[in-house]
């Protein structure tokens, strides 16, 4: 069994070992195991880990590993809100993007597309906006606090 059959196994495993009969609704260990708060997505998180492990050593592009870790990051942050993220993490599938990934860029050196630079460009983007917000509130907030002016000198 190759390097890659064993992939696609550990992405069914976690993603599409149940299907939901009359439908074409699939989910798998991820959900359920996800269930079980923190530990349960950090556990199908290091699972996942697996793929990224299997991308670096096809040489996958870096942009594209970042991709792939991001994928992973977002499926672990909603992952560990109560229900909700149980839910959502039925229809992230970040396992399912991450080999799809590395099925397109490790079968041949493909370059990173205009797409990966563009996702990895907006998650830094989006967590730089995260880290920033609370700084300015708090920057505006002690600004309008009335009291005695402090000077350095």
């Amino acid at each position: 069994m190759g390097d890659l059959s064993r992939l696609r196994s550990l992405q069914r495993f976690l993603e599409e070992a149940f299907r939901i009969p009359g439908t074409r609704f699939r989910f798998g260990w991820d959900a359920l195991i996800g269930l079980v708060p923190w530990a349960g997505d950090l556990v199908t998180a290091l699972m996942g880990a697996i793929i990224l492990v299997a991308a670096h050593r096809r040489r996958v592009p870096a942009v594209v590993q970042i991709r792939m870790l991001f994928n992973l990051a977002i499926d672990l942050a909603i992952g560990v809100v109560p229900f909700a993220g149980d839910v959502a993490d039925v229809f992230w599938k970040a396992n399912t993007r991450n080999l799809a990934l590395i099925e397109r860029h490790a079968a041949s050196p493909l370059e990173a597309t205009a797409g990966d630079w563009w996702f990895v460009t907006g998650i830094v983007g989006v967590v730089v906006l995260l880290a920033a917000v609370p700084l300015l509130l708090l920057s505006w907030l002690l600004s309008s606090i009335p009291g005695p002016e402090f000077k350095w000198w």
